[in-house]
């Protein structure tokens, strides 16, 4: 058997005969004479194997430490989402890779490619406040503006890790562009602010890094999603040419009558107004043919002002004359793969976790069962870690009903992160009163044992909220 160089981090500490950690001599790059890399060859625990290198050059003081990947880049890219709540989670481990950026979504703050580390998240936040800090002095001087929001920044980060006021801590001036708000942001920048939640996601467009998560992969408070990779990662990633990116068929066009005809294989872009930002943006609309189902009509907007986005689907055809309840008894991972149409008219339930999601939630989605799970729990982990809930929890006796309902939400986003991985078998019942919505027939056309379809009567209240009862087909 061939010898396992990459031992867990407990073998190597316990292993006092030989010395786990490699030495090489090697250039130094700052004054060109010979310093000390050493290596460790170890493996992270859930996660993979990693090299771990230092340098250190005794002549002129260089050091410099990284880490990367001892494995292959993965099939599809990582995206790791942590809710940070509390002091404890800044201590969450971060395998980052030269190849991943991390966000801090609530600072509206992206830290960039850069060498890999193996640090915390308090780590990331240390460093970003240490790198935004170095240039303030010049800011000071050559842009006022610039140098009070980034200090603003600063407090913050300092806030989120507790620094104390010494740390990096250059005080708001007054400018030819300075404003009331600056200066009520000095105020903020000389005393410590207090603890606040805030979401950080790590992004690897090679699927080799990685957040720790607590006890369990079903930790609420964490989740991982994986991702196709674009073209442009591709050739960032070396996996492919700039010259090989496919032809995309997008037709502009200005509006569309009855005559045109839209084919499935290309995509209509026409102009249209961001709804967050109110600028132009266009949005991209693709007929896609689901079989044994019918046609439907994929549109999507991706503003590139302010990086709004939104999708929405619509399935065509007449409206039918009963409505439909699918029921799916999910048994195994492999019916999480399932492609799911939920339109926006239908309701969504999951009786084992009491989840129940009223008509017009999430909107009209086309993915899969695990995507549709992942952007449930995505929407209400947000809500629940860094909405209002999460702020109430510190204040009075409001907060000790608010810890309380806190501590009931954490149990039911468990419950729901199991059902995520099809750890035990569970129910998903889908109440769409227009039938249009779908869920994957994996023996179509012959029917599927797993999947119930029944067909019912709309009530009165179901065709006025529709707005059938008004609607007026005769002579029109």
């Amino acid at each position: 058997m061939p010898e396992n160089l990459f031992k867990n981090v407990g073998d190597l500490v316990g292993d006092f005969e030989e010395s786990p950690v490699q030495e090489i001599e090697s250039l130094c790059m700052d004054c060109e004479k010979m310093g000390v890399t050493r290596m460790l060859l170890t493996m992270i625990p859930y996660f993979k194997e990693v090299v771990v290198m230092s340098f250190k050059c005794d002549h002129c003081g260089n050091i410099n430490s990284e880490i990367q990947s001892a494995g292959e880049i993965q099939q599809r890219g990582s995206l790791h989402t942590v809710h940070v709540t509390s002091p404890e989670d800044l201590d969450r481990q971060i395998v980052k890779s030269e190849h991943a950026t991390v966000s801090f979504l609530e600072y509206e703050l992206t830290v960039p490619e850069g060498r890999g580390q193996l640090t915390n998240i308090e780590g990331v936040i240390r460093d970003t406040i240490r790198d935004l800090s170095m240039n303030q002095p010049l800011r000071k001087v050559l842009d006022v503006e610039v140098y009070n929001k980034i200090n603003h920044l600063l407090s913050r980060l300092r806030g989120a890790v507790g620094a104390s006021d010494d740390e990096y801590n250059p005080e708001i001036v007054d400018g030819p562009t300075s404003s009331i708000e600056d200066k009520n942001r000095a105020d903020e920048s000389h005393d410590a602010l207090p603890f606040t939640a805030f979401t950080v996601q790590v992004r690897d467009p090679s699927g080799n890094s990685f957040v720790s998560f607590k006890e369990s992969p079903n930790d609420p408070k964490w989740s991982i999603r994986a991702f196709k990779r674009t073209h442009e990662e591709n050739v960032a990633l070396r996996l492919a040419n700039e010259e090989d990116k496919p032809q995309e068929n997008v037709k502009q066009v200005a509006g569309l009558s009855d005559s045109d005809e839209i084919t499935a294989d290309e995509v209509l872009q026409f102009p249209g107004i961001c709804s967050s930002c109110a600028k132009d943006s266009p949005t991209n609309m693709k007929k896609v043919n689901i079989p044994y189902f019918q046609d439907i009509l994929i549109m999507s907007t991706n503003c590139e002002h302010c990086g709004f986005k939104d999708n929405e689907v619509k399935s065509g055809g007449a409206i039918p004359e009963k409505g439909k309840r699918i029921t799916l008894k999910v048994e195994d991972e492999e019916d999480l793969s399932r492609d799911i149409l939920k339109s926006e008219h239908a309701g969504l339930s999951i009786p084992d976790i009491n989840l129940v999601l009223e008509p017009g939630t999430l909107g009209g989605r086309f993915t899969t069962l695990e995507g549709l799970l992942a952007q449930v729990y995505e929407d209400l982990s947000t809500k629940a870690f860094i909405g209002d809930s999460a702020i109430d929890t510190q204040a009075g006796d409001s907060g000790l009903i608010g810890s309380t309902q806190m501590q009931e939400f954490d149990k039911f986003l468990t419950q729901l992160k199991t059902v995520m991985t099809a750890a035990k078998p569970f129910t998903v019942i889908i109440d769409d009163p227009l039938s249009s919505s779908y869920i994957q027939n994996f023996n179509a056309p012959e029917p599927d044992e797993q999947i119930l379809i029944e067909e019912y009567e709309r009530t009165h209240q179901q065709n006025d909220d529709l707005g059938l009862t008004q609607m007026k087909t005769e002579n029109y």
